[in-house]
């Protein structure tokens, strides 16, 4: 098995083997990124790919500062947000203003446990644009200003679709509650 360095150099060197290498080392992992990022299997697979050929084709100017992993993620973040412009004209999508949140005051999900599964399905379920507002700034760490300027979006437009984000989790998070509680009281 080689390791990361010469999977890194045989890339540059456009070696099939190390591109084989590389993808089998660290597909699952940047397929995870991008799932988070996409509605769908089929179309974060899309992102992993267009993802993958960027990586190949730029990998000669990684500098080696810092990770290599964190890098690729990176570039899928970046392929993702590309996919999510490209393909904006062709969803459904309602304008924020036009969404009204359900009151979720005393709904208290500090005690509530979910898998790991069951949050990351949540997510997925959240219309596109709070999805990527959302993974973008509670996941990935990045501040509103910097997810207005990738998106081409106001700040206050980024950091309301965190908080109806957030609101939509919560929401859904306490539905999924409320079937478990109703789950024990029937056993």
């Amino acid at each position: 098995m080689q390791d990361e360095k010469q999977i890194i150099d045989g890339c540059c060197r456009k070696d099939r083997k190390a591109q084989k290498a590389l993808y089998e080392r660290y597909a699952s992992v940047l397929l995870g990124v991008c799932i988070r990022y996409s509605g769908r299997r089929d179309e974060a697979e899309d992102i992993l790919q267009d993802g993958l050929i960027k990586v190949y084709f730029n990998i000669k100017h990684f500098a080696g500062k810092g990770s290599f992993i964190n890098w690729m993620k990176k570039i899928m973040v970046n392929t993702a947000i590309t996919h999510y412009h490209r393909n904006l004209k062709h969803q459904y999508h309602q304008d924020i203003e036009d969404i009204h949140e359900t009151d979720i005051k005393g709904t208290s999900l500090e005690s509530a446990e979910f898998t790991r599964e069951e949050l990351a399905n949540v997510i997925k379920e959240l219309p596109g644009g709070y999805r990527l507002v959302f993974n973008l700034y509670a996941v990935e760490g990045f501040k509103h200003k910097e997810i207005a300027e990738m998106l081409e979006i106001d700040v206050n437009t980024s950091k309301s679709q965190y908080s109806r984000a957030k609101g939509l989790i919560r929401k859904k998070l306490g539905s999924l509650e409320k079937i478990a509680i109703k789950e024990n009281e029937q056993e």
